[in-house]
């Protein structure tokens, strides 16, 4: 992907191999895990890399739900690939577990990388430095919650600066946790963007300059 071939006077970049996703079962007492593991990359550093971060993820997920004491309870965990094409990955873990009470909860997690280097990236990173990129998206989401009617619990004061997303479809994917703006029955709000809302401060060197490119 670091250099450009020019055919019939069109430049187009390099065919960039995706990563091999392996679903590997884990199971415990009670627990049943579907993780991820990435295999096929020509660097061996980066792809231990992000192993380790997927692995440091699943089990912060684990940790997060809480005991597993009542005689009732479970825990399922799985994925979903949502970019795996020019040298990106993202991805999204979910964790559900019962631990007693009136339903089960679910977290999900989302990691996006540079398959040739292992770098995660932050939600800040995807931008241009010194672009204020949260009052863009602010605005694009709040206006998504009208136009949809989505029933959040008050007004929109906006995302945080870890916020949860992940890259699908040349969109940036925003999304929150249950409980976090909306009610439990409307499951995880979802506010996707297309790349060519951002471009202009989109970081030309991040995920979302890749999906950018028109190849």
């Amino acid at each position: 992907m670091e250099h450009l071939n020019r055919q019939a006077g069109v430049y187009c970049m390099a065919f960039a191999a995706p990563a091999v996703i392996q679903p590997t079962r884990l199971t415990y007492p009670k627990i049943e895990l579907w993780v991820p593991v990435v295999q096929g990359l020509e660097n061996r550093n980066a792809m231990e890399k992000i192993n380790q971060e997927i692995r440091a993820e699943v089990h912060r997920l684990v940790s997060s739900q809480g005991s597993l004491e009542d005689p009732r309870s479970e825990m399922i965990g799985w994925f979903e690939t949502k970019t795996n094409e020019k040298d990106i990955l993202s991805l999204s873990l979910f964790n559900y577990a019962y631990t007693g009470g009136a339903h089960g909860l679910t977290l999900q997690a989302s990691l996006t990388f540079d398959t040739k280097t292992g770098k995660r990236y932050k939600l800040s990173e995807l931008f241009k430095p010194g672009s204020d990129y949260r009052k863009r998206l602010d605005a694009i989401i709040g206006a998504q919650i009208k136009a949809r009617d989505v029933p959040v619990f008050g007004p929109f004061e906006g995302i945080r600066p870890d916020q949860d997303f992940y890259i699908a479809d040349r969109s940036l994917v925003v999304y929150f946790q249950l409980y976090e703006i909306t009610p439990y029955v409307y499951g995880f709000p979802y506010f996707p963007i297309p790349v060519y809302d951002v471009q202009d401060i989109a970081n030309e060197e991040g995920p979302l300059g890749v999906m950018l490119a028109n190849d």
